[in-house]
């Protein structure tokens, strides 16, 4: 086995160095994990910007010590000019993935920050905004080196991202795509960061900064107001939980996938599969997939649309009765449409044992591409999950919510270990972490459990054939008999892809200390006090 980072109090995990560093340096000088989470989400927002943003969403667990879990919605909803009669008259079938009309939602990550923070303070949290953005605001200042993740993005349909406003002079300056060594300075961004830590979180809806995010999307021509900016706010919300023999595993409700990932480990359970890595464990978990999958794609929409309760799918009777609908031996036909997306998950525990799950992003790498001038912030295009057609499950609506492929889950063992993991990729996400979770349960350590190669059941970026992708390190025998099963199977030449994930996990034990690792397929790292 890989050796796991040990750290004797907290830690931080995410995919890029410079933001397990902003986390670390705050759990150092006292902060809780709260706050070392809004450090590194602000750090990776400025050096992560193909995979999130500011102008994105996010979504929040916290475990408390002593097991209450909060969850805290940070998505934006569809503006106020955002309907299908719009698109239609402008000759759209479907909501276009880049430029101004994929800028269809509001940004919600920053108001989930801010309602964190809220919760922090209640949980004993003292630093002030300015301590949590300093880092942000020093690399803008200063700059920072393009990361090597970025530096191998191509986006999906660039030639429609290259036009989008600003996004050449902010990303390809000269219409170059940075090369290696690169380093980037976003003043406009850092002028953003410093009036927010000036004048607080909220003025970015409804302060100066809320005005000129309002004037920018207007003048591009992007269907959300600033009054749609003013009347968003963060939820709490009520987690989806799973009890499973030894621990519960804790995600998000609708608008997200959080029930599917919990789905996949509720029903890959009843199949009785007892050790890692081979056949029974890897066909078992591609055909519990596929079985949650088919039932996201038939409940998940805004919740103020959802016609059943999420939680009822959760049952004893609905798990063993997609677990006895598959076939132990032969993969199942599959029709699919793959959700994408680009997203940054991290982790973080403080020495009081508060774990924190968290996920950003702005969905499609470089989201809309959009890049606002006066503030430097760049707009998510989340809202290309919504549907031109009425009748649809998820139809654009304004204020409706979309779906979001985002889910940041947490475990809590019977035994007192907490484990705050996640991973990033679209469909991808429920699937990393049912590898990492089942892999981790079945004795490997939380740095194996990572590195170990993964797959993906599905179509990778814009292109590709429906298959079960295989990184290069799986053993043959393994991949012969998936085959054999049917399943059409496709390896990959890298060991390490970007397509399968940047994943990570923390777990903290009763005696104090913590482990924590991320993925070695990112440019991060996990550190700790």
């Amino acid at each position: 086995m890989i050796d796991t980072p040990v750290f004797s109090t907290g830690a931080a995990a995410a995919p890029h160095r410079l933001a397990s560093e902003a986390g670390r340096a705050v759990l150092a000088e006292g902060g809780n994990a709260i706050e070392a989470m809004v450090a590194m989400a602000a750090t990776i927002a400025v050096v992560y910007p193909h995979m999130n943003a500011i102008g994105g969403d996010g979504f929040w667990l916290v475990h408390e010590p002593g097991g209450k879990v909060h969850a805290i919605e940070a998505c934006g909803p569809a503006g106020a000019q955002a309907t299908i009669e719009r698109y239609r008259e402008k000759g759209h079938d479907s909501i276009p993935s880049r430029g101004p009309d994929a800028a269809v939602t509001v940004a919600g990550a920053v108001g989930g920050w801010q309602a964190a923070l809220e919760l922090a303070k209640v949980l004993g949290g003292k630093m002030p905004l300015r301590d949590l953005l300093a880092d942000a605001i020093s690399h803008c200042d200063t700059g920072y080196p393009v990361s090597d993740s970025e530096l191998r993005t191509w986006p999906q349909e660039a030639e429609a991202t290259r036009l989008a406003p600003g996004f050449s002079s902010f990303f390809w300056p000269g219409g170059e795509r940075p090369a290696t060594g690169a380093r980037r300075k976003p003043e406009e961004l850092g002028g953003t960061f410093k009036q927010l830590a000036d004048a607080g979180l909220d003025d970015f809806y409804r302060g100066d900064i809320g005005r000129e995010i309002g004037a920018d999307l207007d003048v591009i021509g992007a269907p959300v107001t600033r009054a749609d900016l003013a009347g968003f706010r963060a939820r709490a919300v009520q987690p989806l939980s799973l009890k499973l023999p030894g621990l519960t595993v804790h995600n998000f409700p609708p608008p997200t996938q959080g029930l599917a990932s919990l789905l996949i480990l509720g029903i890959f359970e009843k199949l009785g599969v007892t050790r890692a890595e081979g056949f029974d464990h890897h066909h078992g978990l591609v055909e519990a997939t596929k079985r949650a999958f088919a039932m996201r794609d038939r409940l998940i929409t805004d919740p103020a649309h959802m016609k059943a309760d999420p939680a009822s799918f959760l049952s004893e009777a609905v798990l063993a009765g997609e677990a006895a609908a598959i076939d132990r031996k032969r993969a199942a036909n599959w029709p699919f449409a793959p959700r994408e997306g680009d997203t940054v998950w991290m982790g973080a525990i403080d020495g009081n044992g508060l774990a924190v799950s968290y996920i950003q992003s702005i969905y499609w790498e470089y989201g809309s591409g959009c890049v606002l001038p006066k503030t430097g912030i760049h707009w998510q295009n989340r809202g290309v999950s919504f549907s031109l057609d009425k009748t649809a499950l998820n139809p654009l609506a304004p204020g409706r919510k979309p779906f979001h492929t985002l889910n940041p889950p947490l475990a809590r063992f019977d035994d007192g270990r907490v484990v705050s993991y996640g991973a990033m990729g679209g469909d991808g996400q429920p699937q990393f972490q049912a590898q990492i979770l089942t892999r981790y349960r079945f004795g490997q350590n939380p740095a194996t459990a990572v590195d170990a190669p993964r797959w993906l059941f599905g179509k990778t970026w814009g292109a590709g054939s429906l298959s079960l992708k295989l990184e290069s390190r799986f053993d043959p025998m393994l991949l012969a008999r998936l085959t054999a099963a049917g399943h059409p199977v496709e390896e990959y030449s890298e060991a390490y892809a970007d397509s399968f994930g940047h994943a990570g996990m923390l777990v903290k034990h009763q005696k104090g200390h913590v482990e924590a690792t991320h993925d070695p397929r990112s440019d991060g790292d996990a550190r700790g006090v």
